[in-house]
């Protein structure tokens, strides 16, 4: 079974974040934050057949299902045929991991901190730790998750084509923390503007995603 591009995933679970926020008072929703590489003479993107590919375990099914959907829409979108039940060889390795862990508290005499927590704390069951370039500020009112995404693009012989990682912290109660919101919105960030430039960071606020 192969995936043409279908953006009702990725619409539906952004705009229905975009609606609650106006709805939920004291929530934090920080931008994502997005960081790609581009290997130096790619084989041409966005073309040919691709497969998901979850390297680390995921005992929290409905994460895993929600991500490999949201990462399917994007694929499909830039051209890709994701191939998903094996029913055919695929040509590319889409490698997915992602993780929510918690965001370390700041007293209120400091300052904003930036965030660093380490693995084994990321409740999509991949524990892998985190280290955040964002500056955030504490408090009830800051943010207490932080949510990550990864996607490693390989080709036939396993060499890196793309790579790229997208983080956003919010407050626990804000609507991006659904875990399908949270995994249409760090995927629409990832791959907006693929492929990007090699070793570019870029900054990309949530409301720019529900608006595409």
């Amino acid at each position: 079974m192969t995936i043409a591009p279908r953006p009702a995933f990725k619409v539906a679970a952004i705009a229905l974040a975009a609606a609650g926020l106006s709805a939920c008072a004291g929530t934090y929703t920080g931008p994502v934050e997005v960081t790609r590489f581009v290997a130096e003479q790619p084989t041409p993107l966005g073309q040919g057949t691709i497969t998901l590919d979850f390297p680390e375990e995921m005992d929290n099914m409905s994460a895993r299902n929600a991500f490999a959907a949201a990462v399917a829409d994007e694929l499909a979108g830039l051209g890709y045929q994701v191939v998903l039940d094996g029913s055919q060889p695929a040509t590319y390795v889409a490698s997915v991991r992602t993780s929510r862990n918690a965001v370390e508290a700041a007293s209120s005499s400091r300052g904003p901190i930036s965030v660093g927590v380490g693995g084994g704390t990321g409740s999509y069951g991949s524990g892998v730790g985190l280290g955040v370039g964002i500056n955030l500020g504490g408090g009830s009112s800051g943010p207490n998750v932080v949510s990550d995404l990864s996607v490693r693009i390989s080709g036939p012989d396993g060499q890196s084509l793309w790579e790229g990682r997208a983080q956003q912290p919010t407050s626990i109660n804000s609507p991006y923390s659904d875990v399908e919101a949270s995994a249409a919105t760090l995927s629409a960030a990832l791959f907006k503007d693929f492929p990007g430039g090699n070793g570019e960071t870029v900054t990309i606020d949530a409301d720019e995603l529900s608006n595409q």
